[in-house]
């Protein structure tokens, strides 16, 4: 076989794996979109669902528009994207491919820019499906939407830019493999500006400072939702190594996988634990978020513990989700599918667990991304969520939380009980 056959075939794989992964991290928002319509009420399940597909659209068409073009488009080491409109997406020829293969074999374009664009527009919408079970059954729809453009639109690609688009944050050693801060604390951020503007759901505090517990509506649906985020992190964490067709990318790859599962287990388990020794119950909704905080914890950096490390890394993951969403409560954050917990505490995590495997990881450089993303994406978001509040508003009324959101801003019921035909 010639070595252009070859190079061509290299392509062709890792652009193919590349676009599988992609789908993987897509199945995701069918995960976020169950997990959120179990762990609401049953009166406000349509429109969690409304809010969960309407905002992957949003996402797909920012992004294009103008997302991909601020978080690639940017130079090296900046603060700032040379451009911020307009469709960067473009492939690379095959004379360019086999020229670039013949001058340096260790780096080349291997992958169609297209289906990169594919991957990296999945996960923004994944960024953007954390904000949405947070702020869920007292929110506007469609203030929600607005903040969505914005967010992924501008708020999440800025950010990206500074570590992913070769911003600041790389230049000064920044690690994030995956997305614990790129995406998840991003997530988590923005959906913390919203729900301090927002306030609590109606009987979730009381005066005398209690804590009522509002279960709901659906575990099997939570359950299902969350095997189906696991699945699909394979996706999130497999893809970020970019490419498989080389016996130490494809070591690399079945690395990943192990760890990722090995962290999200292991998270499920300490946190199942956890909770039965902090209530006397197994609580089935902490499982659940164990096991997401395993997740996100191992992202940051999946490929560089071992299996046993990683299992740690999730453990503890698990272990803080706990605690995390009990502090959250006692401080009045109402976030009902606990996302800020899972997503920003253990992103955080997940961020310093990186200097317990990557050598080239440094303390100030990780607590430098943390502060910098999280400053920007809270500051943007509180702002954004301020402006929606004073203009169109973000907050349904009284009247219309306690009948629930799905007839008031959906018209229709998610599990209506009967059905009157003339």
């Amino acid at each position: 076989m010639m070595e252009t056959d070859i190079i061509e075939i290299k392509y062709a794989l890792d652009t193919f794996y590349f676009l599988v992964c992609g789908a993987l991290v897509m199945w995701m928002a069918a995960g976020f979109t169950m997990l959120e319509a179990g762990l609401v009420r049953a009166k406000n399940t349509t429109e969690i669902l409304t809010k969960n597909v309407a905002l992957y659209a949003v996402s797909c068409v920012m992004y294009l528009l103008m997302g991909y073009t601020i978080m690639y488009g940017g130079s090296a080491d900046g603060y700032l994207p040379d451009g911020w409109f307009g469709n960067s997406i473009s492939n690379a020829s095959a004379e360019d491919v086999l020229a670039g293969a013949a001058a340096d074999a260790s780096d080349y374009t291997y992958y169609s820019g297209a289906s990169d664009f594919f991957f990296q527009v999945v996960f923004v919408a994944t960024a953007m499906s954390i904000v949405s079970g947070a702020v869920a059954e007292r929110m506007k729809l469609w203030a929600f939407l607005a903040f969505a453009v914005v967010m992924t639109g501008v708020i999440y690609p800025l950010q990206g830019m500074w570590k992913w688009g070769g911003g600041f944050l790389d230049a000064a050693g920044f690690l994030d493999f995956a997305g614990s801060g790129v995406v998840h604390m991003t997530g988590a951020a923005g959906a913390l500006a919203g729900v301090i503007l927002l306030g609590a759901r109606k009987g979730k505090y009381g005066a005398d400072g209690s804590i009522k517990a509002i279960p709901g509506a659906n575990m099997p649906l939570a359950a299902l939702g969350m095997f189906v985020l696991w699945v699909g992190w394979f996706g999130f964490n497999g893809g970020s190594e970019l490419k498989v067709s080389d016996i130490g990318e494809a070591n690399a790859v079945a690395d990943i996988f192990v760890n990722t599962n090995a962290a999200a287990a292991a998270g499920l388990i300490a946190a199942l634990v956890m909770a039965r020794i902090m209530f006397g119950k197994a609580d089935l909704t902490m499982a659940i978020n164990g096991a997401l905080a395993g997740l996100v914890a191992i992202t940051a950096e999946p490929l560089t513990p071992g299996p046993i490390l990683s299992t740690l890394i999730g453990a503890i993951g698990g272990v803080l989700v706990v605690f995390s969403v009990v502090t959250m409560d006692k401080i009045r954050i109402d976030d009902p599918v606990g996302a800020i917990s899972v997503h920003g505490v253990v992103g955080i995590w997940g961020l310093l667990a990186v200097c317990l495997s990557n050598p080239d990881a440094t303390l100030p450089a990780q607590l430098l991304g943390i502060g910098v993303i999280f400053a920007w994406v809270f500051g943007a978001s509180l702002l954004v969520w301020f402006i929606l509040k004073i203009t169109i508003g973000i907050r349904v009324s009284e009247e219309e939380e306690y009948e629930g959101v799905d007839m008031s801003e959906c018209g229709m019921e998610a599990y209506p009980e009967f059905s009157t035909i003339n």
